[in-house]
């Protein structure tokens, strides 16, 4: 089964050793500088890799802040917006409030003018309405009872006027 043949065991030996020295002489170095190489390709691979994901941290920090900022800036100009349009809209009541007063007040002092033209006129009226009664009753006989239904009937024309002219 198991047979161990001494000679092809040195033999053996002889051309893994003949080999192993010619390719630590020919191949080990070439071999070795090559998975240098590439080992250091991967370290500056990943060191450039590690420095650009810092760069996009501070980046991604710098544009939160500016978002932020810019947030905080938005408010401030809605604020001052409000603020501003608050003001706007308390100019124009003032305003509105003493146009209306003003308006009001003219309004008070024509009705005024225009009472005080109404009574002018009526108390005109009232006299040449007297004088035309007194004129009648001069005309007419003088008669206690009937010149008592003269004047009661000038009055109640009198009455009648004004209701009317109230109304």
């Amino acid at each position: 089964m198991f047979d161990l043949n001494f000679g092809l065991f040195v033999w053996t030996s002889i051309v893994f050793l003949a080999l192993l020295g010619i390719l630590w002489k020919f191949a080990w170095g070439p071999v070795l500088a090559a998975v240098d190489a590439r080992e250091q390709k991967i370290q500056a691979a990943l060191d450039r890799a590690a420095a650009e994901r810092e760069e996009a941290a501070k980046l991604l920090a710098e544009h939160r802040e500016q978002m932020a900022d810019a947030r905080r800036k938005a408010q401030q100009l809605i604020a001052e917006g409000r603020e501003g349009g608050e003001k706007v809209r308390q100019d124009i009541e003032d305003k509105a409030r003493v146009e209306g007063q003003a308006l009001i007040e003219r309004a008070r002092e024509a009705i005024e003018q225009e009472k005080e033209s109404a009574i002018e006129a009526l108390r005109r009226e009232a006299v040449d309405l007297a004088i035309a009664a007194a004129g009648r009753l001069m005309e007419e006989k003088l008669d206690g009872p009937k010149d008592r239904e003269l004047v009661m009937g000038y009055i109640e024309e009198l009455g009648r006027r004004d209701e009317g002219a109230q109304a």
